[in-house]
């Protein structure tokens, strides 16, 4: 059965620090790009960070650069998402996905929701005092 399942989630003070986990099982990452959106109340879900299938290319949207760190590990088929300085307006549902990626596109992070094939079923940030 393919699955992306995310962890890490919880409730944490404005300044704090959480790290979000997505094991992949039932497919291997090598292939695909991964990425990280959120979902705030009332919002629309957003992209937050994308790292290419290569590793070497990371995207990061405006409001969380300089506090969020993506990596990957494809011997623990696992991506994470390192969050730092947290603020009240990161709080929101946490969803990795993963889009398959052809090797000619290695180095390409997706930025749109339509490329990704999977998507995991979500973790909850909380950041309030």
């Amino acid at each position: 059965q393919v699955q992306l399942v995310e962890s890490g989630g919880g409730l944490v003070q404005p300044g704090g620090s959480l790290r979000l986990s997505c094991a992949a099982s039932g497919f291997s990452l090598d292939s695909y790009a991964l990425g990280w959106f959120r979902q705030a109340p009332g919002k629309e879900r957003e992209g937050v960070s994308c790292v290419s299938r290569s590793g070497l290319i990371t995207y990061y949207t405006d409001s969380v650069k300089g506090r969020f760190t993506i990596s990957r590990d494809n011997a623990k088929n696992t991506v994470y998402l390192q969050m730092n300085s947290l603020k009240p307006e990161d709080t929101a549902v946490y969803y990795c996905a993963a889009a398959l990626t052809d090797y000619k596109r290695i180095h390409h992070c997706p930025r749109a929701q339509s490329d990704y094939t999977y998507w995991g079923q979500g973790t909850q940030v909380t950041v309030s005092s």
